[in-house]
């Protein structure tokens, strides 16, 4: 079906934070599938891992146990807030399966009445029926029948607001620690302080997404470490694979009272092949020191970007995000930055509010830097160059 529009390159390899395109040029790799690949392409220790997983066994299915999947929960387990996790596909599904067990835990205790969640404007959380309404965005819901009820929706960052949407049909709040499509918006840790103290209050479930924010794009394992607030519920998925599909659903014993056997289920998630390249990616994520580079050389980035801007009053309002999750805001159309910094061989992606995404792969260095500030640069003369070009013209 024609439902991407997608570039005029496509890619036939890849090393490290490159990828080799099918015209025959190497591009420096700053969009990351999307923040999937944080380690980059064909990582050695992910190669092993999943190859060697392949000569064993690939698929199963749930009914029986798979020793990978216990140890990647154990994991998980071991490194977050959570006492339990389920294992999905995609991103869209471990939200799916948050959802579900928010309206469960509190019919699970006698109030089936309360089912709503709410979330915040901007706010991107899947594909699926439930995560577009979760999400709210209309230009994604737009054709696609009846919004599914159960989604309030409150500005972003209106503390006030959401507050006042709080009422007696309340399950939880559905809040991303840092707003990724909606154009890279970071919540501030007071505001996600203030969260959970409203949903303490209230009996809400806290539920964080961090598809994009988690395994180590902020240089924590998980964005909301920076706030030192904890969730009951978190969906994780993208880099957790490293381009192998994978999510997961997080959750407290408390949260997940509700979820016993039979009430949810997924045929591939968690399977052998996804539990190893999860495992093989916490080998690399846990290591010691790696998160704290990722926090230095995104300190250095971060730094580099606003110097962009000061160079580049014409093309750029600001630098912001946070950790190695930053973007760009574009005075020009974004897209047009996006192609022309492609045109240089840099690749970067998307967002909401005119931003230019910058989703460097987590290991990158200064030399990778630098190589992408110089192209962003070139690019935006380039662009200044065929405006002044096209001025005289007309």
């Amino acid at each position: 079906m024609p439902t991407y529009a997608r570039a005029e390159v496509g890619f036939e390899r890849g090393e490290g934070p490159y990828l080799w395109g099918t015209d025959g040029k190497r591009y420096l790799d700053f969009a990351c599938g999307i923040a999937v690949t944080g380690l980059g392409h064909a990582h050695p220790h992910l190669v092993a891992q999943v190859g060697a997983q392949m000569h064993k066994v690939w698929h199963t299915s749930n009914i029986f146990p798979i020793p990978q999947q216990q140890r990647l929960a154990e994991r998980l387990v071991a490194a977050t807030f959570a006492d339990t996790v389920f294992f999905t596909n995609s991103g869209a599904e471990a939200n799916e399966c948050g959802i579900k067990l928010v309206r469960k835990y509190h019919a699970h205790h006698g109030n089936p009445q309360r089912y709503r969640i709410i979330t915040f404007e901007g706010a991107f959380h899947g594909r699926t029926l439930a995560t577009l309404a979760a999400g709210g965005q209309q230009k994604y819901l737009d054709g696609f029948g009846p919004k599914v009820d159960g989604f309030d929706q409150v500005p972003f960052g209106d503390h006030a607001a959401l507050e006042a949407a709080i009422g007696p049909a309340t399950a939880g709040i559905l809040i991303e620690p840092i707003q990724g499509e909606g154009g890279i918006r970071p919540v501030p840790a007071q505001c996600l302080k203030g969260v959970r103290e409203l949903c303490d209050r209230h009996g809400l479930l806290l539920f964080f997404d961090e598809i994009q924010t988690g395994m180590g794009r902020s240089g924590k394992l998980f964005a909301h470490e920076w706030a030192d607030v904890m969730p009951d519920v978190m969906s994780v998925a993208k880099a957790l694979g490293n381009g192998f599909p994978v999510g997961a659903c997080l959750a407290t014993a408390k949260a997940a009272a509700g979820m016993t056997a039979g009430t949810h289920g997924s045929t591939y998630g968690g399977n052998p092949l996804a539990m190893s390249a999860g495992n093989a990616v916490l080998d690399v994520m846990l290591a010691d020191g790696f998160l704290a580079n990722v926090e230095r050389i995104a300190g250095h980035l971060k730094q580099q970007l606003a110097g962009l801007v000061s160079r580049n009053p014409d093309m750029f309002e600001d630098a912001r995000g946070s950790g190695l999750l930053l973007g760009l805001k574009c005075k020009g159309p974004n897209q047009d930055m996006i192609l022309a910094v492609r045109k240089q061989g840099l690749l970067t992606a998307g967002a909401g509010d005119n931003v230019m995404r910058i989703l460097a792969p987590l290991i990158v260095t200064a030399e990778h830097v630098s190589e992408a500030v110089e192209k962003i640069d070139a690019a935006c003369a380039d662009l200044r160059a065929n405006a002044a070009a096209a001025r005289k013209a007309g």
